[in-house]
């Protein structure tokens, strides 16, 4: 099972009620933001555990089948895009029957929301797509992660999962 953890303005563009939820490891559970980028909406997940993010563009108002469908697929793309191998990626998603739309509860994820919305938003960088901006973005080091980078944090966490 997997816990989305929208942000007021995203439950509202979603137009979402949020549930309660029972106790969930950090590695399925993500937040997730609505901001706007070239004019554009985008919707940006990033993981309670490793801080890995996920950005999605594409899903209009009230849309949340389509923003379920993006995120699984763009999640697999990314993955196997940083050489995580196909059979880890899809024990991972397995567990991704069931979604369970949440309020968000964690402070620190928040800021580092805000610090990647920010990279993303104020910087001037081209990239030829999401899957390279996502590259980029998740070999920043965060400090709530000690100092490490998201995208080696999540692979050994779902290398040992397994």
């Amino acid at each position: 099972m997997f816990v989305l953890k929208f942000t007021q303005d995203l439950m509202k563009d979603m137009k979402v009620t949020p549930m309660e939820m029972e106790s969930i490891s950090d590695l399925y559970s993500w937040h997730a933001h609505i901001y706007k980028l070239n004019n554009r909406k985008h919707i940006i997940f990033i993981n309670d555990l490793s801080r890995l993010c996920v950005i999605i563009d594409g899903v209009r108002t009230a849309q949340i089948k389509t923003l379920k469908e993006k995120f699984f697929s763009t999640l697999e793309e990314y993955l196997i895009s940083e050489g995580v191998s196909q059979n880890l990626v899809n024990s991972y998603l397995a567990n991704g029957s069931e979604i369970i739309i949440s309020k968000t509860n964690n402070r620190s994820v928040l800021g580092t929301m805000k610090e990647i919305t920010m990279y993303t938003t104020d910087t001037h960088l081209e990239f030829r797509n999401h899957i390279e901006r996502m590259k980029w973005l998740n070999k920043l080091i965060y400090k709530p992660i000690d100092y490490n980078e998201p995208q080696k944090v999540f692979k050994e966490t779902i290398k040992n999962h397994n």
